[in-house]
């Protein structure tokens, strides 16, 4: 057991299997106030998400994240890095522009990580809901409509503040690069991720040490993708983690304009149902998804996940 302060906030760390009770979504309204013409990271994947969940789900609770703060950021990036988006004039490039106070965004979407990541092993299950996204972002650059790895950074947190083993499983469409070259080589978190190949950023073809990739070509069916996301996450399962963190991506729906994946709607609640099966704390953070379909894609993957859903399964979990 540890103790952590984030600003005046005290959090009590107790990593112990059990099975979470409620649903919380980490959001702040302010994460829509910045957008780019014809980008497709726009705030509207935020707030028409917000609307369906809080129609559908009036016992859900929503929580305003706090900010994260330098401490956390200088774990997983250079003090040059911050500086650079502090103070960012120029675009980084051509897909992650520099949004007028794109720190501040940045900053609170980190801290949403970390506040679901506190609340997962407080036995909730939670889901930021925040952008920008972040598993692109390096320890050095920012890319890919990412400015700060935000799982990344709530992965190093949590482990400072008393877990020993945590495991990352990113079923983006896009392989986690960012998140890959922060926590490589790390014995004390495992990470996979399932991703399109070839597709941007163009890595991800090769698994090592602790990072575990499984690309799946463009057009691959919805069954063997499922079947390949299910036995990445048996393996993480295996690392024994006390905390699982998920890199929630939609962009391998099969209307996504990105890449050229074919999931549907049901293949994101299945990965739900898989979280609502296992015992372990665990906690979800948007990543990509950038059709308009992305809410009702959210919203079957958090109701699977907080009440499950019966029938044939295709994987089991012990």
């Amino acid at each position: 057991m540890g103790i952590s302060a984030f600003n005046i906030i005290v959090v009590e760390y107790a990593f112990e299997r059990h099975v979470a009770t409620s649903m919380i979504i980490f959001h702040d309204p302010s994460c829509a106030q910045y957008s780019s013409a014809g980008h497709p990271e726009q705030p509207g994947r935020i707030t028409g998400s917000v609307a369906i969940l809080k129609d559908r789900h009036r016992e859900w609770e929503w929580r305003e994240p706090f900010d994260a703060d330098e401490i956390a950021l200088l774990r997983a990036h250079s003090p040059e890095h911050l500086a650079r988006i502090r103070n960012a004039v120029c675009d980084f490039d051509a897909d992650t522009p520099a949004h007028r106070d794109i720190y501040q965004h940045a900053v609170r979407s980190a801290g949403a990580a970390i506040n679901a990541a506190c609340a997962a092993v407080r036995g909730e299950r939670a889901f930021s809901l925040m952008r920008p996204p972040g598993h692109h972002a390096m320890r050095d650059r920012a890319m890919g409509f990412c400015y700060f790895g935000n799982i990344a950074i709530a992965a190093l947190d949590i482990l400072e503040n008393g877990a020993e083993r945590i495991a990352i499983w990113d079923f983006d469409a896009h392989h986690g690069n960012g998140t890959e070259a922060i926590v490589a080589h790390n014995p004390r978190i495992a990470f996979a991720s399932i991703h399109q190949f070839p597709a941007y950023p163009g890595t991800g073809a090769k698994s090592f040490a602790n990072i575990d990739n499984y690309p799946v070509a463009p057009y691959t069916s919805r069954v063997q993708h499922v079947d390949v996301a299910g036995r990445a996450l048996q393996k993480l399962l295996k690392f024994k983690p006390d905390l699982l963190l998920v890199s929630a991506g939609f962009d391998a729906y099969s209307g996504d304009p990105l890449v050229q994946m074919t999931l549907d709607q049901e293949d994101f609640a299945k990965f739900g149902e898989w979280l609502h099966k296992i015992d372990i704390p665990t906690a979800a953070i948007l990543e990509g998804g950038y059709s308009n379909k992305l809410p009702e894609l959210i919203d079957a993957f958090l109701t699977a996940w907080d009440i499950g859903i019966s029938g044939n399964q295709r994987i089991r979990f012990a």
